[in-house]
């Protein structure tokens, strides 16, 4: 039997990656907003009452972009906010395309800055201290694996960041599927959180 080629290995697991991730997209956008919003306040629940949150002093969310049904975590930051924890949001740098967290004075000022996604101002303040980064997901998988929109922003930056900090990915649970392709720069999540279920992502040795 003939040895498998690697690179062929690779590039098929890009596709099926590219496949599942096209499939994940239009599967999400079929769910009626009413249900959307049910669930997401499920996972706000399920994140509130995790020990890592309720302990934690600063922690990172995402705005959601609601034209792709993503989970909306809005008023779980109010929650936050309101008994004194820092909130941070991912932003891009356009020069250099790398991924820092910054803490803007009022979530609902963020706007979209060409990405699709609404983004703090490079005046607020950035921070390299956080407990949590809650984190974005079109798929996963309970090994922690996921599947995001292919920019790869999250997996060049929680290694910066995780450990300390713990990474928590937020799906709607038929979004959590049993092995997701891994690919060269893949970085698997330490949790996930679904409107069904919490999953501790064990890892080996």
């Amino acid at each position: 039997m003939e040895d498998f080629d690697p690179e062929a290995l690779k590039i098929l697991s890009y596709r099926a990656k590219a496949a599942l991730r096209k499939r994940a997209r239009a599967l999400r956008n079929t769910i009626p907003p009413e249900a959307l919003a049910e669930r997401s306040a499920r996972i706000r629940a399920r994140l509130e009452g995790l020990p890592v949150v309720a302990a934690a002093r600063r922690i990172a969310l995402f705005w959601p972009i609601v034209r792709k049904n993503e989970v909306d975590l809005r008023p779980l930051s109010e929650s936050l906010r309101g008994r004194g924890v820092e909130v941070a949001y991912p932003a891009i740098d356009p020069a250099t395309g790398v991924m820092t967290f910054r803490i803007p004075p009022d979530p609902e000022a963020m706007e979209e800055r060409g990405l699709g996604f609404h983004e703090p101002s490079p005046e607020d303040p950035e921070t390299r201290d956080l407990d949590v980064i809650v984190v974005p997901a079109l798929q996963v998988d309970p090994r922690g694996n996921r599947i995001g929109y292919g920019a790869g922003h999250y997996d060049r930056t929680l290694p910066r960041f995780c450990p300390p900090a713990r990474s928590v990915g937020v799906v709607f649970d038929f979004q959590v599927i049993s092995e997701v392709p891994v690919t060269e720069g893949d970085v698997t999540i330490d949790m996930v959180v679904s409107d069904e279920r919490v999953i501790e992502v064990e890892r080996e040795g």
